[in-house]
């Protein structure tokens, strides 16, 4: 469970399947990620439990603390075609301009980070989604490159690990 000051998130489970259905079948939402229907969520949240056994992250549900509502997906996802982890979020339409999204995804980048041994975590951002890159280059993501996602052209925007910070050398 990583948890921020309003927000947790918890692996995400075939359990949540009505609310992943419900989170992508508004069209402000899928114009950027597609829907899914109750058979594709479920094969898509089994391959999220599977990648966590296998490989420790993926992907998150994103509940509100004071009312365990949930708004949103948010974690990391491996990406075998690419060799790179991306950081994604997603959440629900009325819950967007609070800053979740942000505070979800710096969490996670913050876990990503002190949990796997990768130089960088990459966001692949469609074009339009003027929201996703605001919130990506809050977290300092630059853009690294143009590529393809499932048919879809994506900006693929970079986060490089924190340079370790040295300590200051007493003089005696």
């Amino acid at each position: 469970m990583i948890e921020s000051p309003r927000l947790l998130l918890r692996p995400l489970t075939t359990s949540d399947v009505e609310a992943f259905v419900s989170l992508h079948d508004d069209p402000r939402v899928s114009e950027f990620v597609g829907s899914y229907t109750h058979d594709q969520a479920l094969r898509r949240l089994a391959a999220v439990e599977k990648q966590w056994a296998e490989r420790g992250h993926g992907l998150c549900a994103v509940e509100l603390k004071d009312t365990g509502e949930f708004i949103g997906r948010c974690g990391l996802n491996y990406w075998d075609e690419f060799d790179e982890v991306e950081l994604g979020w997603t959440l629900r339409a009325d819950h967007w301009g609070h800053g979740y999204a942000t505070e979800a995804a710096g969490a996670c980048k913050e876990w990503g980070f002190a949990t796997l041994d990768v130089p960088y975590l990459t966001a692949m951002i469609r074009p339009g989604n003027t929201p996703s890159v605001r919130v990506a280059q809050r977290l300092g993501f630059t853009a690294l490159r143009e590529d393809d996602l499932w048919g879809n052209a994506v900006t693929v925007y970079a986060a490089h690990r924190p340079l370790p910070t040295a300590g200051c050398a007493e003089s005696g």
